[in-house]
């Protein structure tokens, strides 16, 4: 079996891709990042992006790590493709991924592909407040995921790309495993 992980920005793709992923190839599952909640979860990530060992680490992904054992042990899979931001930066988890993925998505785009998913009936006042946020914390942990993740992925994908074109992109790379 071959586990794939596959990292964007928040709102970058990594679940839009990894669900259309599965539907095109057979014997194939997936793990989410966000459907865990695990031991020392960041509250403050922009404290953190100062030390990347710590940041990324802080996380207990013993959880994630459990599943990701109990599915490749299974032998029910041809592939594994982790919804997962870290790559290969997870002490506990850089030595599951055959290969690691990224999607290149422009801040702007997963920008407002977030605020379009996330803030369906927000008031402009929370807009505007998220957009505060953004530009005061939450920006510079996305510039320190393209400088962390992306030069340390396998692959990179351009994000701006129209979605198949990411798509067939991404079954062309895990075919070739």
């Amino acid at each position: 079996m071959k586990i794939i992980a596959i990292g964007a920005v928040t709102a970058g793709g990594k679940t839009t891709v990894v669900n259309a992923i599965k539907e095109r190839l057979p014997r194939t599952t997936s793990l989410h990042f966000d459907d865990y909640s695990f031991e020392g979860e960041v509250d403050d990530f922009t404290k953190c992006v100062s030390s990347k060992e710590e940041y990324y680490n802080a996380w207990d992904l013993t959880p994630l790590k459990a599943d990701v054992e109990k599915i490749a042990n299974s032998g029910k899979y041809d592939y594994l493709l982790l919804d997962y931001p870290f790559a290969y930066q997870n002490n506990m988890m850089k030595e599951y991924p055959d290969c690691c993925i990224f999607i290149d998505t422009p801040l702007d785009i997963a920008m407002a592909r977030r605020i379009i998913r996330d803030m369906k009936t927000a008031s402009a006042d929370d807009i505007r407040n998220e957009m505060n946020t953004y530009l005061n914390c939450a920006r510079k942990c996305y510039v320190q995921m393209l400088t962390d993740i992306l030069p340390t992925s396998d692959y990179v994908i351009d994000g701006s790309k129209e979605l198949e074109a990411i798509i067939n992109e991404a079954v062309g790379i895990i075919l070739k495993l």
